[in-house]
């Protein structure tokens, strides 16, 4: 017999640690993490976005902000089987989030709050692999060898929104479009906020959140 569906959402700013929290997430709860980004571009170059889909949980990993109902329209729908589906980073703006409306009811939202200088310095130390989308940060995840990806060998780079002279305006735009998106799911009561420096130390109480709502796979312990 299927389970009930949970639909949640994680926000937070750039460099927030968005995608740690969605990895350990799909980790601990069984979950597939799907990016955004990775299902428009393979959807594109006619890869199979669904990948391994047929696990039977699914997390929809957004990180993506600006294409409104383009974006929300390109997720993946979660079939009737799925235990859980998930979305990181999206909604960042109110037409988003009444793009998503259109989509599904969410039961939770998870905001991330963090410190303007953490923020700062942690989107300054930060380097991609641009054909995959692999993140580095120079101070706590570092490539094996400086200035390239593990995987490929291929050069990292760093985006000019993530320069330090970029990183207060983008701080400041993400704040203005995320404040009624945060308004709105206050209202209706399904919003958890968390605030913290660290990922480590936020995580725990995430756990906490989501293993009431479904049983978890991975002790927290683990992590």
């Amino acid at each position: 017999m299927a389970s009930k569906l949970l639909r949640a959402v994680v926000l937070g700013p750039p460099g927030s640690g968005k995608g740690t929290v969605c990895e350990r997430i799909a980790r601990s709860f069984g979950l597939q993490h799907l990016s955004s980004g990775q299902f428009l571009r393979e959807s594109l170059g006619g890869g199979d976005a669904q990948g391994g889909a047929a696990v039977g949980l699914q997390l929809w990993s957004c990180v993506m902000g600006g294409l409104d109902s383009i974006l929300a329209a390109s997720l993946p729908p979660v079939p009737a089987p799925f235990r859980c589906g998930a979305c990181t980073g999206f909604p960042r703006t109110l037409g988003q989030a009444k793009a998503l409306d259109g989509i599904c009811e969410l039961d939770l939202v998870i905001s991330l709050n963090i410190p303007f200088e953490t923020l700062k310095d942690r989107l300054s130390a930060r380097w991609v692999h641009p054909a995959s989308g692999r993140v580095y940060n120079m101070d706590f995840n570092p490539p094996n060898v400086r200035g390239v990806d593990d995987l490929t060998g291929e050069p990292l780079v760093q985006r000019e929104d993530d320069r330090p002279e970029a990183v207060a305006a983008r701080l400041r735009k993400y704040k203005d479009a995320a404040k009624p998106v945060i308004e709105l799911y206050k209202s209706r009561g399904i919003l958890y906020s968390f605030s913290g420096t660290e990922t480590n130390k936020i995580w725990p109480y995430v756990y906490t959140l989501l293993s009431s709502k479904i049983p978890p796979i991975v002790p927290d312990e683990e992590h």
